[in-house]
């Protein structure tokens, strides 16, 4: 593979850092760009700019001068939180989105590739836990999810009509619940992977966690490094249409706190708090597509990933940085 000169937005989050060090590892010039460094490790990037994307001048002064762009920063989370603050997260993401690709077209970027999201399919295809996996051609007629899978789906045709009025070669990954190792894991953003591994790592054996809905919704989770390969694959690929990225392997809430409680050897009781916010019943990729064009799919397990995450929020949470100090977490049980 040819060596490029990239910018990463979002670099200091948690997707956007795991693609930087990949790309690093690929021996690319990386810039990095984010309102603040990545909470957990230092960025791998050869520069990285503190800036604002929602401003024309950082987008300019950030997209000069390289070859690619990973178009990854986003304001956003978990459930509870993309719920509860639509307005601010279609505003500011609207911004970010098209002063990005404005920017790049200016500063004549080859190649940008956009990183869409899941909460762009209708909700009326996700109202059963069995759900239909979700091909890349059920996104309309439109209905996605909150603020939030409205910008991510402006922003996908946004990106179309710059490669179509512009010649801007524009890439469009929809990605589909990702997780690992360097991601939230409490504070209010979190999703339901890291979320579930501090529940059960700070409970006793015997006693009871909170679940968010009945635990019979459904989801599939990819892990980061999955994430970050099939990412790269798809920028320097040819495929212009937007494309599914994620893990075809669906199981319920119930099922991953099961997977957890495996890996923290412990049984625990469960209630459910059913008003808390729970998104669609159920959501899993189709990954037909990715398939046949790339000859590419996620490869890891469910179970492997989350036990990798959970050795590492366990020691964030005994390493005495964390805000919980009212309970000692549990280890990984021997195996």
């Amino acid at each position: 593979m040819a060596k490029s000169r990239i910018l990463v937005t979002g670099a200091g989050g948690f997707i956007g850092h795991h693609l930087v060090s990949h790309l690093k590892s690929h021996g690319h010039w990386v810039r990095g760009v984010d309102l603040a460094a990545p909470d957990f490790a230092r960025s791998q990037a050869d520069e990285f700019v503190v800036g604002d994307l929602r401003t024309v001048e950082a987008c300019m002064e950030t997209t000069a001068g390289v070859d690619q762009v990973y178009a990854l920063a986003a304001d956003m989370g978990g459930m509870g939180y993309i719920s509860a603050h639509n307005a601010e997260i279609l505003h500011s993401n609207s911004l970010i989105n098209l002063n990005t690709i404005e920017a790049a077209r200016r500063n004549r970027v080859k190649r940008y590739l956009y990183t869409s999201s899941a909460c762009v399919y209708p909700e009326y295809l996700q109202t059963d836990a069995e759900v239909a996996p979700l091909r890349e051609e059920d996104a309309f007629p439109a209905q996605p999810q909150d603020g939030y899978g409205w910008e991510k789906l402006v922003a996908e045709l946004l990106c179309r009509y710059y490669r179509e009025d512009h010649g801007l070669a524009t890439r469009v990954v929809r990605f589909h619940n990702i997780f690992g190792p360097l991601g939230t894991w409490e504070g209010g953003r979190e999703k339901a992977p890291a979320a579930m591994c501090r529940k059960v790592a700070l409970a006793a054996d015997g006693s009871s966690i909170t679940v968010w809905g009945d635990g019979q919704q459904t989801r599939s989770f990819m892990y980061i490094d999955d994430c970050t390969e099939g990412t790269i694959k798809l920028l320097n690929s040819n495929i212009i249409e937007p494309l599914n990225i994620g893990s075809d392997e669906l199981v319920s809430i119930n099922r991953l706190v099961d997977i957890v409680e495996k890996i923290a050897g412990v049984k625990l009781k469960r209630s459910y708090n059913l008003g808390a916010p729970k998104g669609v019943r159920g959501r899993n990729s189709d990954n037909t597509l990715i398939k046949k064009l790339m000859n590419w799919a996620p490869s890891v397990r469910l179970e492997d990933g989350m036990e990798k995450t959970y050795r590492w929020i366990y020691d964030e949470m005994t390493s005495g940085k964390a805000s919980i100090v009212n309970a000692a977490p549990r280890a990984v049980a021997a195996q």
